[in-house]
């Protein structure tokens, strides 16, 4: 009974040896270790490839948003400089408003006073006239100022949007970049790992192991 016990466990351990010695030895699976491990290469090839237009396309992004923020900056100066000149024609109408006011009054007076018989006021109503020729032509020169300065304000305004506008795109495609690239790496390291299985799983084919 024990020499028969024997003769089986011998005879099952030599059924086991020689169905993993077929299994090693098996053509089949080297093909297949060696057709993962060339696709394998390929993804880390193209994953690398991509890691650097990831690279670029973050290098180009980021280059976009600091002349983003550079014209917004430059927006914010444009619009500054416009209020304040804006504010300063403002305030030159309103002095030559008040210039007018007070020549017609010069004028109104020396025209009575030419009347009861002052020749130097007779003398004054001409530059009177004139200085009011003057004022009219200022205050339509200021008015035209301020149409320039609100219309500048008004472009100032778009621009700015505009550029605070591209400014966040272009913080969203900087994290995307990022994303991209970080994904991009975790391949990388997925297809190393595959390869680096790929070749012991082709070592043990040819070894038998």
């Amino acid at each position: 009974m024990r020499r028969f016990t024997l003769h089986l466990l011998a005879v099952a351990v030599l059924g086991l040896g020689s169905a993993v010695y077929a299994q090693s030895n098996n053509p089949d699976d080297k093909k297949d270790d060696k057709q993962d491990l060339r696709q394998d290469r390929k993804d880390l090839k193209n994953d690398r490839k991509d890691i650097r237009s990831d690279k670029q396309d973050l290098a180009k992004d980021r280059a976009d948003r600091n002349k983003d923020a550079r014209d917004v900056r430059q927006d914010r100066r444009d619009l500054s400089n416009d209020l304040a000149d804006r504010n300063k024609d403002a305030r030159d109408l309103g002095h030559d408003q008040h210039d007018l006011t007070k020549d017609r009054a010069d004028l109104r007076d020396d025209r009575e006073d030419c009347k009861e018989g002052n020749k130097g006021d007779c003398k004054d109503i001409a530059k009177d006239k004139k200085d009011i020729a003057n004022d009219r032509k200022d205050i339509g020169n200021d008015k035209k100022d301020l149409r320039t300065d609100n219309r500048d304000i008004r472009n100032d305004k778009k621009e700015l949007y505009n550029d605070r506008k591209d400014l966040r795109a272009d913080n969203r495609d900087i994290r995307q970049d990022k994303q991209d690239l970080h994904a991009d790496r975790k391949d990388v390291r997925k297809d190393k790992k595959d390869i680096k299985h790929d070749r012991r799983d082709l070592r043990r084919d040819r070894h038998g192991k």
